[in-house]
């Protein structure tokens, strides 16, 4: 369906009376694409086509009915908001058929208020990608959107199998059965065991508490006390729904897992033939909640050229994440390590007014990649390597939350120079910096107890 454009449809760019500003023309074959569930609108440069702006269903064969449209009049490249997920089919679309598309974030495309609709949208979004406004967004090469998408989906089930652990804990709660307090995790190896053999029907909390591992710090008497409650008919049919329901999200989990690491063997090995092996872990013991059912730091090590996970605080789920938000290619994206820090909202944004700074914090974002080096971050509170330290000190002078957003930004550039120079994370850096700052604080004491007229003397020290 095409429109003419009438009178009041005619977008008031910019400047007083609604009169189109001189800016340049960049891009002069530039369309505009206003994305919704059901429909799409479509705006082209007004000398291509006597109706330059057209509606299109959702339907496959109209999106290359869209795409062919382009083609024919001459459209090299398209401005798209990321509206949901309404935006991937269409973009995968018109990437394959060689047309350059910058998916915009919808903040920075907002139109005056009160004149909204798709079809002055689809021009706006025009207007500005054709004078050269709009800025794409970060999206990474296909088989590391693959992964990113398998990972999401991977975090959605464990959020699923969370909430079943709070139905089997609500259960035991309401039959009085306190061993979810007594258990630090009662999604343990002892926890599953004892839930599996009530849903069965064993009610002696002795023959229950023989089930325990040895491992299992709290003594039999106290498990023994917490196993005798209400076993109350309704509690226990949710109880076994909600173990089954668990059990069944873990499946699930590894099957992903298994897809996972097909995925991963697409791709290259960025290690040098001269690399040493990687070191043993030695927290492998240690298996972490949610781990994937693979040797995921060696997988790690061979895509991304270097062992992240010796930076303190930095785990293989981080890693994956890394991996899955920003891909292997590093310096193609960011130009320096600045850059990537700034697009993981890490870096001041400034805002100004009359040669004034109203603020200077740092931007609120989804960004996956900034949640999970803040949640490293703060991991870092009794670390003893020089990061915890220099954790500890930001949030003694900044506060906790400036002084985990430092923290952050510091993992953030460091695993940034590690990713694109492949060198190993090396601690001693950080020693010859403390080293270097301890000589400067004293040389400035010196200086200021010289113009005071005292003179410092070392202590000597004792052996």
């Amino acid at each position: 369906m095409a429109w003419k454009k009438s009178k009041k449809q005619q977008p008031k760019h910019a400047g007083q009376g609604g009169a189109v500003p001189s800016l340049s023309c960049i891009e002069p074959n530039a369309a505009g694409i206003d994305i919704g569930a059901t429909e799409i609108f479509v705006a082209l440069p007004q000398d291509r086509d006597p109706s330059p702006v057209r509606r299109f269903e959702t339907f496959t064969e109209d999106l290359h009915r869209l795409k062919d449209w382009l083609r024919q009049h001459g459209i090299t490249t398209v401005a798209m908001e990321s509206t949901g997920v309404y935006w991937i089919p269409l973009f995968q679309i018109l990437e394959r058929a060689g047309l350059e598309v910058c998916l915009v974030n919808a903040h920075h495309v907002k139109h005056v208020p009160g004149r909204k609709t798709d079809v002055i949208d689809c021009q706006w979004l025009q207007y500005l990608h054709s004078v050269g406004l709009l800025r794409a967004s970060f999206r990474p090469e296909d088989r590391v959107c693959a992964i990113r998408s398998l990972l999401r989906h991977r975090d959605s089930l464990v959020q699923m199998a969370t909430v079943h652990v709070q139905h089997m804990q609500k259960a035991l709660t309401q039959m009085n059965l306190q061993i979810h307090h007594v258990l630090s995790d009662i999604t343990g190896q002892s926890g599953l065991a004892i839930l599996q053999a009530i849903v069965k029907g064993e009610r002696n909390p002795v023959v229950l508490a023989q089930l325990r591992d040895y491992r299992v710090k709290a003594s039999e008497e106290v498990i023994v006390k917490s196993l005798v409650g209400d076993y109350r008919r309704e509690h226990l049919f949710t109880l076994g729904q909600s173990l089954e329901a668990f059990r069944y999200y873990q499946s699930l989990m590894a099957a992903c897992d298994e897809e996972i690491e097909e995925q991963l063997q697409t791709f290259d090995r960025r290690l040098p033939p001269e690399a040493p092996p990687l070191p043993p872990d030695p927290n492998a013991h240690r298996r972490r909640k949610n781990e994937f059912h693979f040797d995921m730091r060696t997988e790690l090590y061979r895509i991304l050229g270097v062992d992240v996970t010796a930076v303190p605080a930095i785990h293989a789920l981080t890693g994956y994440t890394l991996l899955a938000e920003v891909g292997t290619d590093w310096l193609a994206k960011f130009r320096n390590m600045e850059a990537f820090a700034s697009w993981a909202c890490f870096c001041p944004h400034n805002k100004k007014s009359g040669g004034k700074i109203l603020s200077a914090k740092t931007r609120k974002s989804a960004n996956r990649v900034n949640r999970a080096l803040r949640m490293a971050a703060q991991s870092l509170e009794r670390d003893k390597s020089h990061l915890g330290n220099y954790y500890r000190k930001m949030c003694a002078r900044l506060g906790k939350p400036a002084g985990i957003t430092a923290t952050a930004h510091k993992l953030a550039r460091i695993l940034f120079h590690m990713i694109t120079t492949k060198q190993p994370y090396d601690e001693s850096i950080f020693a010859a910096e403390e080293q270097r700052q301890r000589k400067r604080m004293e040389s400035k004491l010196k200086r200021k107890a010289h113009q005071m007229g005292y003179t410092l003397v070392p202590l000597a020290r004792t052996i």
